[in-house]
């Protein structure tokens, strides 16, 4: 269901490296009960995880990746393809979160092909971008956002692709952006979008992905340019539910 900006709210759960396979069982016990009505949800999980996720959720809530490889099968241990992500019942796939970009040296070029890639197999795609504490301080966060959507801008389709904007420093520290910097920030990228194709930045979804909480969801999904959140610690608690319902509430 679409707002009055045509945009439909979209809640997204990154699992992260987290759980076992009975912790698996009993968080999509919990998702089943959760009243995903008037809110698109994705949950991502790890990918030895990704098969009980899609066998054992109800059909309102989507499976993706974490990540994938940036070509085909073949010679890349360690991978998984998109034709394997799909295959195994996943319409979505993550990339370019803030952790691959830090701890596994994914840069802007093979985000691209990534991008690139994930979208010509037909899979939807959250792609993550965002600025660390110092380059905030520094006032650089627009340069930074902007920098990391370059290389993909002719990629951007609002259709299949939803833009997650994860303030580095709110990731996983409790600390949050105020709404009022979270809207500003949403809104510089919106403004951003404008410039490359301004049909596809008034309908290109983006998330809020640092530290969301059933706390201050409602105050972010307040913001006219937040369309959602990637949730990552929250995603493993009762309160997703929470959160899935504030942004359903206030984007009606």
């Amino acid at each position: 269901k679409k707002n009055k900006m045509g945009r439909s709210p979209i809640v997204g759960g990154n699992w992260k490296c987290n759980l076992d396979n009975a912790g698996v069982k009993a968080l999509i016990e919990s998702l089943n009960g959760m009243d995903c009505a008037g809110c698109e949800v994705v949950v991502a999980p790890v990918a030895l995880h990704i098969p009980a996720a899609v066998a054992g959720l109800k059909k309102d809530i989507a499976v993706a990746a974490q990540n994938c490889n940036f070509k085909g099968n073949g010679a890349f241990t360690g991978e998984c393809s998109a034709d394997q992500i799909k295959d195994a019942g996943c319409q979505w796939i993550v990339l370019g979160h803030s952790e691959r970009r830090q701890y596994f040296k994914e840069d802007n070029e093979m985000l691209k092909t990534k991008l690139e890639y994930a979208l010509s197999k037909g899979m939807k795609v959250i792609f993550c971008i965002g600025e660390s504490l110092e380059e905030r301080n520094a006032g650089k966060t627009l340069e930074v956002c902007k920098s990391q959507l370059e290389p993909v801008k002719a990629l951007l389709n609002a259709d299949t692709v939803v833009i997650a904007y994860e303030p580095i420093w709110a990731i996983g520290t409790g600390v949050t952006a105020t709404p009022e910097q979270a809207q500003e920030t949403h809104k510089e990228i919106r403004d951003y979008l404008a410039t490359v194709d301004a049909g596809m930045a008034a309908a290109m979804r983006i998330q809020y992905g640092g530290s969301a909480n059933a706390a201050n969801a409602p105050t972010l999904s307040a913001c006219p340019d937040i369309d959602g959140f990637l949730v990552g610690g929250a995603s493993l608690k009762p309160e997703f539910g929470d959160i899935i319902k504030a942004i359903a509430a206030a984007k009606k």
